[in-house]
């Protein structure tokens, strides 16, 4: 019990901190970092009006499926990965079988399906008219939503004290997707037993990018004043 709440207080750290790169300061200094922040299922993505919304659902061809959420965030190019947050595991009748937390371990793969500024604020998106990022920041320094596939070792730990190693597939459908990955969600693969979770039952999923991948525009040099070339020099 003593770990699952120290969990729940680190996921809570993980909250904090994606709040605090949302600050003009702290997006300015990481600007030119490979970082992502990444949501499952959770805070601002869950609708009260959309039970679909949250958590994420995966299933299995038995009928048993885990319901995730949590957040965390990752650099692509070193691997290294902060991340944490809940799970059920419940039977094919729909009754609770297992219930804890989550941490992730390691960074397996993340591929980019480029961003979508404006996915957040667009007529009949999953994530409604959610303003997350403030206005005034420069284009530049703005954490940009952004869709890929990403590949997350995690350790499932439930309440009972039992842990279980995973594999732990995010797709956020945004971007340039490719048609095999146009169903947004979560997919989940148990080691040991090999069971496979690889229905996208529901859920909503997203990375913000806080390196931009596109920049403004450069502002024009002004002009240096230059003598006129064909002024005589005065005696």
């Amino acid at each position: 019990m003593p770990a699952v709440y120290a969990l729940w207080l680190w996921t809570t750290h993980l909250y904090c901190e994606y709040e605090s790169r949302l600050s003009p300061r702290t997006a300015r200094a990481q600007s030119n970092s490979a970082n992502y922040i990444f949501v499952v299922a959770s805070g601002f993505l869950c609708d009260p009006g959309d039970s679909g919304s949250c958590p994420a659902v995966a299933k299995s061809e038995n009928g048993e499926s885990y319901e995730i959420s949590g957040a965390g965030t990752f650099d692509a190019q070193k691997k290294s990965i902060k991340a944490a947050g809940t799970f059920n595991r419940r039977s094919a009748n729909g009754s609770v079988i297992e219930t804890g937390a989550w941490t992730a371990s390691d960074l397996v793969s993340f591929g980019s399906c480029g961003i979508a500024p404006t996915a957040l604020m667009q007529k009949g998106s999953p994530f409604g008219h959610l303003q997350i990022v403030p206005k005034h920041l420069p284009l530049g320094l703005r954490p940009l939503p952004t869709g890929g596939l990403a590949v997350f070792r995690i350790l499932l730990i439930s309440l009972s004290g039992t842990t279980k190693t995973a594999m732990l597939r995010v797709n956020c459908a945004l971007g340039e997707v490719p048609r095999e990955r146009t169903v947004e969600g979560i997919r989940l693969t148990v080691e040991g037993n090999r069971t496979e979770f690889s229905e996208e039952v529901s859920g909503h999923v997203i990375f913000l990018s806080t390196r931009s991948e596109i920049s403004e525009p450069p502002k024009p040099r002004p002009m240096l004043d230059t003598p006129e070339t064909n002024q005589l020099p005065s005696n």
